[in-house]
């Protein structure tokens, strides 16, 4: 994959170009060096401390100060950067070269970026993976493959998180409501991206509340205090007559389980119980909890309970129970034009837009209507 002619010995394998190593980015970075033939050639990084900490991780790559010095020097780029510079730097890279890109959630935070996202997708002719690492987890991954089966046709889904606060990010971005596009974008777009994928449908009607509670109350940055949301509840009816809701909760730290899913059908339920990063697990409370599949038939009743385990190396290279390993496997292979991506601009799209109006029905008091049946991906009309 390398681009010099005279590298034919290492004709297969992908040099990577990474935008952003804060958190994620060094998440993105100890999972490439799990995957054979794979190399990170350069990064860009402004913030010296998380550049260094970069570097540590990947000795061979370079720190670059250009998104167009990153494209000469890689097969695929990676975006982790502050969510407000996902769409800019894509549109860099369409600018440089189309190269395949794997972008963070969320592809946008404003609905006025939808028109530059429209023409640069328009544009690009490499392939765009959008990185929902949620789809990825083995025991959601495991959850998702048994329910159609185990619910005879999925009529009601209900996703409950209850995590710890948002993390101190550089200059506090995800503080504030204006630079991460909101909590219902920046953080629950995964989940509503799990909604479409579990139903099969388009959302018809989002109802929310939602607010700050707990967190960041005390927090200053300049003469601002944190208006990120901390709590929410979102209710989505779907096309196809299914409905989800979204129970999110920032200030649960305490509890054994981070995420806990359930589908509900004629024939029966199945859940799958996930449990967040092991490193915020107390080791006085001993080995971190283990996720588990429960199938729940009608008739007979016979609830049946099956742990998921996670490897031990990938539950190390990152905060998500696998997952970033097993998506960058499958984004390599369309690096490698095997396939195509999973996670298109248009799922990553919707996800943003359902958490667009999410936030305006908490805000407004009132539910939105929204209409996906246009020819355009990129329009989403929505009213009261």
């Amino acid at each position: 994959m390398s681009r010099g002619s005279d590298r034919d010995a290492m004709a297969e394998r992908i040099d990577y170009g990474i935008i952003g190593c804060g958190m994620m980015g060094q998440e993105h970075l100890r999972n490439i060096a799990l995957l054979p033939d794979s190399n990170v050639a350069a990064i860009l990084e402004p913030d010296r401390a998380m550049r260094d900490a970069a570097l540590a991780l990947a000795p061979n790559a370079t720190a670059v100060e250009s998104v167009s010095q990153l494209v000469a020097m890689s097969d695929c780029i990676v975006i982790a950067s502050p969510n407000p510079l996902h769409l800019g730097q894509l549109e860099e890279i369409g600018a440089a070269r189309a190269v395949p890109v794997l972008v963070e959630k969320p592809l946008f935070t404003q609905p006025d970026d939808l028109a530059r996202l429209q023409r640069f997708q328009s544009e690009f002719a490499a392939p765009v993976w959008v990185a929902m690492e949620y789809r990825y987890m083995p025991p959601i991954a495991a959850f998702l493959q048994r329910l159609g089966d185990a619910t005879g046709g999925l009529k009601m889904l209900t996703i409950r998180e209850h995590r710890f606060p948002f993390l101190d990010k550089v200059g506090a971005w995800n503080r504030f409501n204006r630079s991460s596009g909101g909590t219902l974008v920046e953080k629950c777009c995964h989940f509503f991206d799990l909604m479409r994928l579990a139903v099969d449908s388009e959302p018809v009607r989002i109802m929310a509340s939602a607010g700050q509670a707990v967190n960041h109350l005390d927090e200053r940055y300049g003469d601002e205090t944190p208006d990120i949301w901390d709590n929410a509840y979102v209710i989505v009816e779907f096309a196809n007559g299914c409905r989800a809701m979204l129970e999110l909760c920032m200030f649960a730290e305490g509890s054994r389980y981070q995420e806990e899913i359930s589908a509900v059908g004629p024939r029966g339920k199945i859940e799958v119980l996930v449990p967040g990063p092991g490193r915020f697990w107390p080791a006085d409370l001993g080995a971190p909890p283990v996720a588990q599949l429960i199938e729940s038939p009608r008739h007979p009743k016979n609830p049946v309970l099956l742990d998921v385990p996670v490897d031990e190396a990938l539950l190390e290279a990152g905060d998500h129970n696998g997952a970033t390993f097993y998506q960058h496997q499958r984004f390599q292979a369309v690096v490698r034009g095997a396939t195509q991506p999973e996670v298109t601009i248009q799922d990553g799209m919707r996800a943003v837009q359902m958490g667009l109006a999410a936030q305006q029905s908490a805000m407004t008091g009132r539910a939105v209507d929204l209409d996906f049946s246009g020819s355009d991906p990129a329009t989403v009309s929505m009213g009261h």
